[in-house]
């Protein structure tokens, strides 16, 4: 049951946790254009989401516990223990998932594009642009005076 098995509850909550964080921070990040946006949070998402396993002594002699965690909390972890071999491989599995994270935000950015920034636009055609609009006109009208009486 989930209620019970608190390693499932644990992760469950991660995840919650992870996705209120990765949330904020895109919203946070809203002065940024979206080609920055989506590749920094989805770097983030990267770092925050990888999982390895780990290894602790317990107080016996050569007994060993072994479990799956984030790595960027293992990589903590044997950074605070001066863990110089769970550092570096929990160290290169972070740095993978901020690129794969990067690479995600890329590839959702070029996805999401508007279709019609890069358009070509035909010097024939008008295009509707009148001078009425906003736009400039392409063709300059001729001034019409005000008829009285």
């Amino acid at each position: 049951m989930l209620t019970t098995d608190s390693m499932s509850l644990l992760w469950l909550t991660y995840l919650g946790l992870s996705l209120v964080i990765l949330v904020t921070g895109y919203l946070g990040l809203a002065f940024l254009p979206r080609l920055l946006r989506l590749p920094l949070t989805w770097a983030v998402a990267g770092i925050l989401w990888v999982p390895t396993r780990f290894r602790l002594p317990l107080v016996e002699e050569g007994e060993f516990y072994t479990g799956m965690a984030p790595a960027v909390v293992v990589a903590t972890v044997a950074f605070l223990e001066r863990n110089s071999a769970a550092m570096l491989s929990s160290a290169l599995l972070v740095a993978a998932g901020a690129g794969l994270g990067i690479a995600l935000g890329l590839l959702q950015w070029w996805m999401l594009r508007p279709a019609d920034e890069y358009a070509q636009i035909d010097d024939d055609d008008n295009n509707g642009r009148d001078g009425r609009d906003g736009g400039q006109s392409r063709e300059p009208r001729e001034r019409r005076e005000p008829m009285i009486g």
